[in-house]
């Protein structure tokens, strides 16, 4: 019965089938268009004849699928090519994607940027590549796990140092390797500690996968930071004006129209980091050091007596410290977070353009508009402004814009804030995109963590500069942070490697627990918008202009430091007090914006700030003669406890006469 029941069916099939397809060619001939040609033997009935199960489903009325046509963009189409036992047979076509039309940020950048005007360190890479792939990095960073435990599926960062009991094989050694006292890992900024710790006798070498060369974007400092690298003795006045390339004043702070407050000498200079660097590279190689440039270390095997660094080339070195100066993104800072979030992201871009008539003066801050949306995702940001004259020419200017953001699925890239910043640099700056000659586009991404500074993991290896996280959380970081800290970590490490203090607790004490470093974590988090809050657009300008006014009102000894990265805990009260007593009512929006749990968090900060405040102020002095007294181990150690006391309280800024 069955068989016989599907012979009738397809009996019927066929014969509906056919008059279909006569209705239909009948109604393709009168319209004047080919009948269709069968194009295979397989096939049981012209082209657009379908099985039956298909073909009820469409009224008579229904026009048959016509034959899929090529179409644009690249898709996927599916040719039919009719049936056979009850089954539909199709074939893939596949059609050549077209490129999206180039962003106008590709196109600016094409024109000004070459791959080999690239060099080691934040912003020395200027090319449209270099940018899709930071964008890359950032994805990557946003999409990380925020707590890391063994149990995590997250893939963990590749495992760069690994600690072996007992001392190095003499292998090395014996075919003649020699050892160094330290090796600094990241020449761009590490130049400067290198030098300091060469100049002081000991045997320093250099790792630099690139170039030890400076970018040629300028720095932005103040004199007072500059002058402090001639302190450590390693730059002489003379050469510390050579490579001033632009000085100007006053500077600015705005927020929205609310106000604005003008300063002065506050980075104020712009100097050239190529001149610079080349200067230290000069020096450092005049006083012993070695350089080992287009090498990147693969690995490094941490002994009882020495650090063996395995480079990528299969060369081999050994030392009794490794200086990790490899910035932000250093594999074994990678491997010491586990690969875990960062908790907080500062992204920037940016550029340098020739046009400007009035360019004499600078902005340190300046907010021009309430929190915006950006990018596909359609996140929330406050954007902020800086800019500065250029020393390349009369109407060169550079322009900064940054935000701050919590880095999570979403986050912008920095491409889509350079399309937001094409759209907003000509109104903040009273001037007209196309006829501005740019000179380089300028991007990176500075993330932060609440504990920081990084102290030391392994023996034999510390990280300083941006890869210790000892840069203000509100701050680029980078050159400004390094100078600061530049005398306090040169001695400190000269003092390690003269006494074989190079154990991991030992090493800590060079990266403290800084409770001013901590607090400052609040005002980046007060910066950044929060989803899912009901807070008015323009609250993170009401709350900045309301500090700024405060501290405007209570003096230079309050608004300085606080505009140089430095909190101190006098300062910090003065403005708090005065900000509560003149805006109570914005207490309350100061809860929702930055959250309870944060406030409490800080606030423990707040405590140790006074208290290391007072640590410095009244038992430093009356200690440090009996420090002096100590045997050599101990009075490294207080040594440090006095510097983390000092520094930690931001007592080390001090006004200038």
């Amino acid at each position: 019965w069955r068989e016989g029941h599907w012979v009738v069916l397809c009996f019927f099939s066929t014969v509906w089938g056919w008059k279909y397809h006569v209705a239909q060619e009948q109604l393709t001939r009168a319209n004047g268009l080919p009948a269709p040609v069968p194009e295979s033997k397989f096939q049981a009935h012209p082209t657009r004849l379908m099985p039956l199960p298909t073909l009820l489903l469409l009224p008579l009325s229904t026009p048959p699928l016509p034959r899929a046509r090529p179409c644009h963009g690249g898709r996927l189409t599916l040719k039919p090519l009719g049936c056979r036992r009850g089954t539909v047979r199709v074939r893939a076509s596949s059609e050549t994607t077209e490129p999206p039309p180039p962003s106008r940020t590709q196109m600016i950048m094409d024109k000004i940027s070459s791959a080999g005007d690239e060099v080691g360190g934040a912003g020395g890479a200027y090319s449209y590549d270099a940018l899709k792939r930071l964008d890359q990095i950032c994805s990557s960073i946003c999409s990380a796990p925020q707590q890391v435990s063994p149990s995590s599926s997250s893939k963990a960062p590749p495992q760069i140092v690994t600690r072996v009991q007992g001392p190095a094989p003499a292998a090395d050694a014996d075919l003649g390797a020699e050892t160094f006292d330290v090796l600094v890992c990241g020449g761009t900024l590490g130049i400067f500690i290198a030098t300091a710790l060469s100049y002081r006798g000991l045997r320093v070498g250099i790792i630099e996968r690139n170039a030890v060369k400076g970018r040629e974007q300028e720095w932005n400092i103040s004199r007072k930071e500059l002058m402090e690298i001639v302190q450590v003795g390693i730059l002489s006045e003379a050469e510390a004006e050579q490579v001033v390339t632009s000085d100007f004043n006053p500077n600015r702070c705005g927020f929205e129209g609310k106000g604005e407050i003008w300063v002065e000498d506050i980075l104020h200079l712009g100097i050239s980091p190529a001149k610079l660097v080349e200067i230290m590279k000069a020096r450092f190689i005049s006083s012993g050091g070695a350089i080992f440039e287009g090498k990147s270390v693969s690995s490094i095997s941490v002994h009882d007596d020495l650090a063996v660094l395995q480079l990528g080339d299969g060369d081999r070195l050994r030392c009794r410290l490794v200086v990790d100066a490899m910035g932000n993104f250093s594999p074994i800072v990678r491997q010491i977070r586990s690969g875990r979030r960062p908790d907080g992201l500062c992204l920037v871009v940016g550029a340098c353009a020739r046009g400007f008539e009035k360019n004499t003066t600078s902005d340190v801050i300046f907010s021009s508009s309430s929190v915006k949306s950006v990018g596909d995702s359609g996140g929330s940001v406050q954007l902020f402004w800086e800019a500065f004259p250029a020393g390349s020419g009369p109407t060169d200017r550079t322009t900064y814009m940054f935000t701050y953001v919590d880095p999570q699925f979403g986050c912008p890239k920095l491409e889509e804030l350079l399309e937001m910043f094409w759209d907003l640099m000509p109104g903040y700056q009273d001037t007209v995109l196309d006829n501005l000659d740019i000179r380089r586009v300028i991007y990176g991404i500075f993330p932060t963590y609440r504990d920081s500074p990084l102290p030391a993991a392994f023996d034999r290896i510390l990280q300083v500069g941006d890869a210790s996280g000892i840069q203000s959380p509100v701050s680029f970081g980078g050159f400004g942070s390094l100078t600061r800290h530049l005398g306090r970590l040169s001695n400190g490490v000269y003092e390690a490697v003269s006494g074989d203090f190079l154990d991991t607790q030992s090493l800590k004490l060079l990266n403290p627990y800084m409770p001013n470093l901590s607090a400052s974590w609040l005002f980046q988090r007060a910066m950044s918008t929060r989803p899912g809050t009901d807070i008015l657009p323009t609250f993170i300008n009401e709350l900045l202009f309301a500090n700024f006014q405060s501290m405007q009102k209570l003096g230079d000894s309050v608004l300085r430091p606080f505009l140089q990265d430095v909190i101190q805990f006098g300062p910090l009260v003065k403005t708090l007090g005065l900000v509560m007593i003149s805006r109570p009512q914005i207490l309350p929006e100061i809860f929702k914006q930055v959250g309870v749990g944060v406030i409490l968090n800080w606030s423990g900060h707040f405590v140790m700030l006074g208290h290391y405040t007072f640590l410095s102020s009244f038992v430093g002095p009356a200690v440090r003669p009996w420090v002096k007294s100590l045997a050599p181990r101990d009075r490294y150690r207080w040594e440090r406890y006095l510097e983390a006391w000092e520094y930690g309280a931001g007592l080390d800024y001090r006004q200038e006469e």
